[in-house]
């Protein structure tokens, strides 16, 4: 088992390749309202100097079709991450060819009551994962045990966020089993920068998990 790990909220080069040495699948771009947020150019500084193994998820909420398709051409993302109430397919089908069956599809699901139903309805058919969260940006866990009874049996591939920590984070992988995780302020000394120890620690606590 291996649980992938995405570090967002990346805003600098030097935090980025922390990020990598410390051990993450993953980083995150965010392209919304945030003090974490960055532009496209300054996305594409830093995937700059990124190895091309590590994944570039460009997070974005209630943006046009049309900015999503034009920031994930110019920043050569391989994720796209959705939090508002845009349409995966209609943002897939608005890629290039070229593009479509390299990018990760990301939809972001609040948990709340009868938020599972989504997983059952069939609108999203480009997803492939979706990232259950307590709310956009909040920071804060979610009842996972009542998100667990609500899920039931359901496969889908889920990556769980909101408040994860290295302290919480093996709990959280006990209790879902997820395909992955996804963590900012958890790992951050102040918003927008990341802490080198927060993000080690981190890393081992998904890896002790995963052993048991």
């Amino acid at each position: 088992m291996h649980t992938w790990i995405k570090f967002c909220g990346t805003t600098s080069v030097e935090d980025a390749l922390a990020s990598v040495e410390a051990g993450a699948d993953a980083l995150g771009f965010i392209f919304a309202r945030s003090p974490r947020r960055v532009t496209a150019q300054q996305a594409r500084q830093i995937i700059h100097e990124l190895p091309q193994s590590v994944e570039r998820v460009g997070v974005f909420r209630d943006a046009t079709v049309e900015e999503i398709r034009r920031i994930a051409t110019e920043v050569a993302l391989t994720g796209i991450q959705l939090h508002g109430d845009e349409n995966a397919s209609q943002v897939y089908d608005s890629l290039p060819r070229s593009r479509r069956d390299s990018l990760r599809m990301i939809k972001t699901l609040i948990a709340k009551k009868g938020f599972e139903a989504q997983l059952d309805a069939g609108n999203e058919r480009r997803v492939s994962a979706w990232l259950v969260d307590s709310g956009a940006g909040s920071g804060k866990t979610f009842d996972w045990q009542a998100a667990r009874a609500q899920l039931g049996e359901r496969q889908a591939r889920l990556i769980i966020a909101g408040g994860l920590t290295p302290g919480n984070v093996g709990d959280a992988i006990r209790t879902f089993f997820p395909w992955g995780v996804d963590v900012v302020s958890g790992i951050e000394w102040e918003p927008g920068r990341k802490d080198r120890a927060k993000m080690e620690a981190f890393v081992a606590a998904v890896r002790k998990a995963e052993q048991k």
